[in-house]
This record gives C-alpha cells, structure tokens and sequence, in this order.
C-alpha cells in the first residue's frame, strides 16, 4: 500500500499528525518530555529530530507503522520496521496462528484483510455466506468491500444495505484519513460508486428482522431463504514491529440471534 506524501519536510508532516489528533503542542511535549518551544522548532524546521525523537513522537502522536517508516525517511534516517510478505517463511508461525483463530471460529464466518481490504485467509464460515456471488468477484485478490457492496456481490441479499454500506463507507473515510493511501482512495471511489440495488418491493432498504441488536449495527443477509444476523468485531495485532503484521485485521461475524446460530451450525459439515 502507497503512502501519500504531501510534505517534503518532517516538520510539517509531524504537525499534520499532530492537528489531526487535536493535541497542542504543550501536550505533546509534555507526553514526549519535551518542550513546546523544541516542538515548535521541529515542526517549522529550525530544528532537525534525531531519530529517536522522530520515534517518539510518532508514538505518542499514535501514527500507523507505515506512516512512521514514512517519517524517518523524510527526517533523512533509515525505515525501522520491515515489510515482510505474508508467504515469506519468517511469516509461518503468524500464519499457522491466524489459520487455526479461523477454524476455531467455524462454523461463524471469520476473515483476515491486510490495509486495503484484500482477503488474506478466510474460514469455511465465509465461503458458505458467498453462494451466488459472480465468479470475478471470487477471483484472487478477494476484496472484502467489492464482495460487500457489489451489485453482483453481496449487496442484493444484504436487508439492511444502506445503514451496512454507510458504516463500511464511513470505516474507509476514516482510515484514508489517518493514513492518506492512494489505493484506498482508488477503492473507497469505485466502491462508493457502485449502484445499490433495490429490493423486490423496489426499495433497497427491506424490513430487517424485529429482533434488534442494541449494543451494535447488525448485519441482516439473506442465504437460502433465511435471514441471517450477524454482529462484527475487529481485532488487531497489539504493538506490531512489522508493516504488514500492523495492517493486518481479522474480522470476525457473531451470530446476533439463536436463529442464525442454529442455522450456521446445521450448514457445517
């Protein structure tokens, strides 16, 4: 994933993080035992970071993995994370991890995507859900969003498709926000501008199942005849040193009601 770049100097860049996090420069001095005068002096170039402060206060600043690679190489230093391919033997034991947290799951749908929404491994759970879905759609690189809101995807069986679409729409805007990708950018237009197709009474909202969900939004789809409700959860690696361990998400499908939970369990093997 490509990082754009909008300044050609550190200083400016750490005080665009610094403004999106909606900290003052006392602040951030304060958590990085600096000073503002010494922020200040960066942020304007007067004063060059050693590497160690560019560190700093990329953490405190919570800047992505990426992002900071980003930072150093602008300060003039070297990246201090690696890249490593998810194929790539020194991956095997992540590998191994993420493969069995997925059949662990099943038979409730789980996944893994890296930071632009690319499927990276998913369980037997998701593969039941993808019936119908057109054969480009199936092709590698699997897609979370084009899956999702596609019109040949997903999307026709999805009842409550405009409140899912706007949440998932909502999701990128924040994540190209904080890391300013141009694929993501790429991605969140195409799939913004896929038609949402309507259902059979014509309106592309149908009523949702009066079971509510009211500690999250649920995801309502239909699959063979039967309304499925789902709850989704997100999780993360903690403290990762890698860039694609950093950008690697594992999302996972709850049943949100004894129905769909019976039914999920009737459809494994």
């Amino acid at each position: 994933m490509t990082t754009v770049a909008l300044d050609t100097e550190v200083g400016p860049l750490l005080r665009s993080w610094r403004e999106r996090r909606r900290i003052s420069q006392l602040e951030l001095a304060l958590r990085a035992d600096s000073s503002a005068r010494h922020i200040s002096f960066i942020e304007t170039g007067r004063s060059r970071p050693s590497e160690e402060m560019v560190l700093r206060l990329a953490e405190h600043l919570d800047v992505p993995v990426r992002e900071r690679n980003a930072l150093l190489v602008v300060a003039g230093y070297a990246p201090r994370y690696a890249e490593t391919a998810l194929d790539d033997p020194a991956m095997g034991a992540l590998r191994e991890g993420m493969d069995r947290l997925l059949r662990g799951y099943d038979p409730y749908p789980a996944f893994v995507v890296d930071g632009t929404y690319t499927v990276v491994a998913a369980n037997q759970g998701i593969v039941r859900l993808l019936d119908g879905v057109a054969e480009h759609l199936l092709a590698p690189p699997m897609n979370a969003m084009r899956l999702t809101l596609h019109p040949e995807g997903l999307a026709p069986r999805i009842r409550n498709l405009r409140a899912w679409r706007a949440d998932l729409l909502a999701q990128m805007e924040r994540q190209i926000a904080l890391v300013r990708s141009a694929e993501l950018r790429e991605l969140y237009e195409e799939v913004a501008g896929y038609p949402v197709p309507a259902g059979p009474d014509g309106d592309a909202d149908r009523a949702a199942p009066s079971e509510s969900v009211p500690f999250a939004l649920p995801l309502h789809i239909e699959h063979e005849g039967q309304v499925l409700s789902f709850v989704a959860s997100i999780a993360t690696f903690n403290t990762p040193m890698d860039v694609t361990v950093a950008e690697l998400a594992i999302e996972t499908l709850l049943p949100a009601d004894r129905a769909t939970a019976d039914r999920l369990r009737s459809l494994a093997p």
